[in-house]
């Protein structure tokens, strides 16, 4: 997790010194071993590096030689060393996360400037909130076979929010249609001209649609860079759901205008406002597992950030010129064009001689979560395919070892997924092999292990409940505390009978990858919509059926156990009752009258929720 330290030499190509810039010799050592946009020194980075490198050796190896004595008893068999293996290939997500989401408690509570210690380059001394801005912006939305209307109110949104900075001269708006439907892409192309009719030419609003879809987002994205750029240094890439305020755009504008070697400047993303019970519960959790994650993470990461390719401001020129995508070899899934395309970027960015940063604090960015089970999955299975085609990217030439690092988690975070559910698979088999055995199971051995790893894997979101329970009024944001510590319970439960669920289809998806199985680049539904119980049933029959299974086994063979893996469990039997629970709009409505999983923003809506939410209720 080292990175090799800047100098005033170039980076793979960035530009070179002049005849007037001293020798490293002459220059303060300090400003030498800075990150490319002197933010921060890279001695410390390093040494935080190595920190986290190692608690996290640590704790692995403090997990694996705690499974190995469990295992072990009564001897070693084929089946311990399976499920050893396993258990070695899921851990280290949970590991990482924890210390990020530890990391990032201690540093927004316990350090002296979290802002200094985390994102130097976004301290109040250092960045004037009235500066004029003097770069020129280009704002695009990216659109395919999306509910038009839905998605332009939301950009009309954005910018009538950045007018009403007084700043709205230096942007300019782009729809970029990749719609292969003809009565979808007239409707994107009718309202486009009522809103610049109502606008005028001075407003600066594109609309361009593109035949052929080649390289999908990252591919239509490119297009825009090599033919429509001009004029524009700086560009803010939103997704169909995305939403900003023109606070949040302007302060991540002036950082980039502040310093010119920041390639990529991603904002903390957050769930907007939902009526859908599913996406309420969800996006609950995940802003709280989000907010100190992210926090740690960016702590020891620094420049060689994340970039999730929507609501970040990314400069245009070293985007267009170095992150181009290459075109994989082989044919799909794991060949031809990348489709989680956003972190290759950052990591090309960084090669480039640029930094890749991430602004932790919430700020007024916003994305809409899938409205129900079925649709996350959909969206899950279509990263997994992405993050694999990182196998075929880890050899490329230049990229920092912090970079390399970054796609070899993406491609872990995945890998985990199917090892998990052996591990679950096995454990009947486990049973036997328990019970067969002469030598007394160890138990509490068993019951420490069971208990710390799921304290571990529970950090990142217990660590975001205390960091609001820590902030003077924190719980109050979000309705009280007694409604926030409900609602936290609630998401807790939820999120492993949800896990549970998709960890399936995801590990069906990826066994169907072997077999040349692969996704189809289409719109998604954003909205509550009922699902019938027929509907689940025909796509959640593999859950529910390995989890009378397995649950069956272990009732007959040790109930003891099967008591043990309900968290894991559960949400198999569960899997077709819950997604349609989830999904009917009647239980959203439920859920907004008494505030279960609320969020700020539902307390105390912005201007922009209320205008988005109010044509959502129409």
């Amino acid at each position: 997790m080292t990175e090799t330290a800047q100098s005033w030499q170039p980076v793979d190509g960035a530009a070179q010194p002049d005849a007037a810039t001293p020798a490293p010799s002459e220059l303060d050592l300090e400003t030498i071993l800075t990150t490319p946009a002197g933010i921060q020194s890279i001695n410390e980075l390093r040494n935080r590096r190595r920190i986290v490198l190692v608690v996290n050796i640590v704790a692995y190896a403090g997990l694996m030689v705690w499974a190995t004595a469990v295992l072990a008893h009564g001897g070693w068999s084929v089946l311990d060393t399976v499920l050893l293996t396993a258990f070695a290939i899921g851990t280290p997500w949970t590991v990482l996360g924890f210390w990020n989401a530890l990391i990032g408690l201690w540093v927004l509570h316990f350090s002296k400037n979290p802002m200094a210690a985390v994102a130097p380059f976004a301290t109040p001394d250092q960045l004037a909130a009235h500066e004029a801005i003097t770069v020129q912006t280009a704002v695009l939305m990216t659109l395919r076979n999306e509910d038009a209307a839905r998605a332009i109110l939301r950009f009309k949104t954005v910018k009538d929010s950045i007018d009403a900075t007084g700043q709205g001269d230096a942007f300019g708006y782009f729809v970029l249609s990749d719609t292969d439907n003809d009565e979808v892409a007239a409707a994107e192309q009718r309202l486009i001209e009522e809103w610049q009719r109502e606008t005028g030419p001075q407003a600066r609003i594109t609309y361009r649609r593109r035949l052929d879809n080649a390289g999908f987002k990252a591919g239509n994205v490119r297009d825009f860079c090599d033919t429509m750029a001009d004029g524009y240094e700086l560009m803010l890439p939103l997704d169909a759901d995305s939403l900003m305020t023109g606070d949040a755009v302007l302060r991540l504008t002036r950082i980039m205008q502040a310093y010119p070697r920041i390639g990529i400047l991603q904002s903390l993303v957050v769930g907007s406002p939902s009526n859908s019970a599913f996406a309420r519960i969800f996006q609950f959790g995940m802003r709280q597992g989000m907010r100190t994650y992210t926090t740690g993470q960016a702590w020891w990461v620094g420049d060689c950030g994340p970039f999730w390719g929507h609501n970040a401001v990314v400069r245009i020129l070293p985007f267009r010129e170095r992150c181009e995508l290459p075109k994989l070899p082989g044919k799909p899934p794991l060949g031809g064009d990348i489709l989680s395309h956003d972190q290759v970027e950052a990591t090309f960015m960084r090669r480039a001689g640029y930094e890749v940063r991430v602004l932790h604090e919430e700020m007024g960015s916003y994305e809409d979560n899938p409205p129900s089970i079925l649709e996350f999955m959909r969206r899950d299975v279509r990263w997994c395919q992405g993050n694999l085609q990182y196998l075929k990217l880890l050899s490329t030439p230049g990229l920092h070892a912090m970079s390399r690092f970054q796609l070899v988690w993406a491609v872990l975070m995945f890998l985990g997924i199917p090892a998990w559910t052996l591990l679950i698979a096995l454990l009947p088999f486990a049973a036997l092999e328990a019970a067969g055995s002469s030598e007394p199971f160890p138990t509490a051995l068993a019951i420490g292990l069971y208990v710390a790893f799921f304290a571990m894997y529970l950090m990142p979101k217990l660590a975001g409940f205390a960091d609001v329970l820590l902030v003077k009024g924190g719980a109050a944001r979000y309705g009280g505390t007694w409604r926030f510590v409900r609602s936290a319970v609630a998401e807790l439960v939820f999120s492993f009978l949800q896990g549970a669920v998709t960890t399936i289809r995801t590990t069906i998806f990826m066994i169907g990858l072997v077999f040349g199985t692969t996704v189809q680049w289409g719109g998604q539904a954003r909205d509550a919509q009922r699902l019938t119980a027929a509907d689940a049933w025909r796509e959640l029959w593999p859950q529910t059926v390995f989890g009378c299974v397995v649950c069956g086994a272990l009732a007959i063979i040790n109930p003891t156990l099967l008591f043990w893996s309900l968290p894991m469990t559960a949400g198999y039997l569960l899997a077709v009752p819950l997604a349609v629970w989830s999904a009917d709009p009647d239980v959203g409505r439920w859920a907004q009258r008494t505030g279960l999983c609320a969020i700020p923003e539902d307390v105390t809506p912005l201007p922009e929720i209320e205008r988005v939410s109010t044509a959502k209720a129409e």
